[in-house]
């Protein structure tokens, strides 16, 4: 194969590089390339190929792919953007004959050469701390009040603190839960290739007590994960390693309270466990409602807040994204020393709609920015990243170090080496195609057994809102009801804070296409049961 990634070819390729508006043998999946956010929308009629050239040389010029990384395979990129391979490896002869790519035989094509762009990097900061294993070294653990009782019952209590941790832990047939990735679809082959490989080139000095913001090595995939797929240009001294979004906002929240920022505005609908982290903190929330066009950027500048936490890339639950007025009336709001957090909620898996560029691309200094591979490998890994502002990055990094003075080695140089090799975004290919399968089979399953539901947020994510205009449901009832019956699924008020119509919030990533089907029928049959329902 060449630098363009051609090979041999077939009867059914073409032989020059047509401009079409379809990948040869591509048939749906999602508009658009996580890589560089690219959008063939913004092509011009009849020049892709420039278009995608002139991209690719600015992430050069600019530092988003630096010396050393590998594009995309041809076929890869072509597939995604609907344009035929051609197009992708004309670009790619393009930038070879500039020489700033070149073909490196099995290891793909990569960039060889980029304009010096100086950078102001920041610098390794001493952070103050208790001594790595004294007493002082972490923080006890709170005390949680008792969680309600598992089982339908979880429904009818008043009180949400611990309902998920209850429902999560009571037994069913069926879970359409959200926030559960594919669990089944793993990498373990990947995974413990890299392990082998992690164990095989550590030293003794890598056990020990090390940087609380990270390993150097992750940090620095981080950032090329951030530019190749959010937009985002970072240093990796800018990058904080923390055990997941709920770290994230568990570090963010003691910092903002020590600036006297007592009150977040939050989305309503919002994630209740975000809600509930925010709370155990000691903060006061302040709600603002998401419509179409996502959070109502009107509302919270008259909720007097001065910090939100939001989803802008695909807001849980409702799905939407945050459209581009908006998001310049967010930026406005925040220019005055205001605080934004943006939750990267769900932002790899889109089916059906372009990339979504992230907020802290666009105002770096005005967004703290929180990351996980939750939704991409597994919770349980509990490895995430935050990156903050520079005049708030010395109080986060002292935050980290009393909470745990860092994540587990192993995990973080595994996951670096993942991140390094593309073995993440092979998977990241992957499970999209199965959970665009398994969406799709819910979508018709809705359509059959809760016929005049409204559904929202399939274009993207690993869940589905569906609402009922019955004023009459409860749909804690209703989700009380499909329980007793074997099947898991959020009630929409749980994550609510103002009143408003019922729904469910319905996860079909984590089961097989029988079992979504099955659920959703048994929710249907519950619906029925119901007194009020109609």
């Amino acid at each position: 194969m060449d630098v363009m990634g051609r090979s041999k070819k077939s009867p059914s390729q073409g032989s020059k590089p047509a401009d079409a508006s379809a990948a040869d043998g591509a048939v749906g999946g999602a508009v658009g390339s996580d890589f560089l956010q690219l959008d063939i929308g913004q092509a011009p009629p009849g020049g892709r190929i420039a278009w995608l050239a002139d991209r690719l040389r600015s992430a050069v010029a600019d530092g988003r792919l630096p010396v050393g990384t590998r594009l995309p395979a041809s076929r890869v990129l072509a597939e995604e953007l609907h344009v035929t391979r051609g197009v992708v490896t004309e670009a790619y002869r393009r930038l070879a004959e500039s020489g700033q790519i070149a073909g490196r035989g099995r290891l793909g094509t990569v960039v060889v050469a980029a304009p010096a762009a100086p950078r102001s990097p920041v610098r390794d900061r001493p952070v103050s701390g208790p001594a790595p294993g004294s007493p002082t070294a972490g923080s006890p653990a709170p005390s949680v009040p008792g969680s309600p009782p598992p089982g339908p019952a979880v429904f009818r209590s008043a009180d949400r603190e611990g309902v998920v941790d209850a429902l999560r832990a009571t037994p069913c047939r069926i879970d359409l839960s959200p926030g559960v990735p594919d669990l089944a679809a793993f990498p373990r082959t990947a995974w413990l290739r890299a392990e082998r490989a992690v164990l095989a080139g550590v030293g003794p000095a890598d056990f020990g007590y090390g940087d609380p913001r990270g390993a150097p090595s992750l940090r620095r995939a981080v950032v090329g994960w951030l530019a190749r797929n959010r937009g985002i240009r970072a240093d990796p001294d800018e990058v904080v390693v923390v055990a997941g979004v709920a770290q994230a906002l568990g570090l963010l929240g003691r910092l903002l309270r020590e600036e006297g920022i007592h009150r977040i505005a939050v989305e309503d609908p919002g994630s209740l466990g975000a809600r509930q982290q925010l709370e155990y903190g000691g903060h006061a929330l302040v709600p603002v409602p998401v419509d179409a066009g996502g959070l109502d950027v009107g509302a919270l500048r008259a909720g007097g807040a001065r910090a939100v936490l939001l989803t802008p890339a695909h807001q849980f639950p409702t799905g939407v994204v945050l459209d581009g007025e908006r998001r310049r009336e967010l930026l406005d709001w925040a220019a005055d020393g205001k605080v934004v957090i943006e939750d990267d909620y769900d932002a790899e898996h889109r089916y059906d709609r372009p990339p979504v560029p992230a907020l802290r691309s666009l105002m770096p200094e005005g967004v703290c920015y929180a990351g996980s591979v939750s939704k991409l490998l597994a919770p349980a890994l509990r490895v995430g990243w935050l990156l903050v502002p520079p005049d708030r990055l010395d109080a986060v990094v002292t935050a980290k170090r009393y909470a745990d003075l860092g994540n587990g080695i192993l995990t973080q140089l595994v996951l670096a080496r993942l991140m390094d090799s593309g073995d993440l975004e092979r998977h990241l290919r992957h499970v999209r195609r199965r959970h665009r399968r398994r969406r799709d089979v819910m979508l018709r399953a809705v359509e059959e057994y809760l016929p005049g539901a409204r559904v929202h947020g399939a274009a993207a994510g690993l869940h589905l809102m569906v609402t009922f205009d019955d004023d009459g449901l409860r749909d804690v009832d209703l989700a009380a009801a499909a329980l007793e019956r074997g099947v898991k699924a959020h009630p929409l008020s749980w994550h609510r804070i103002a009143p408003g119509p019922p729904g469910l919030v319905l996860g079909y990533a984590a089961g097989p296409a029988h079992e979504i089907e099955e659920g959703v029928a048994v929710l249907g049959a519950a619906l029925r049961s119901l007194p009020r329902a109609r």
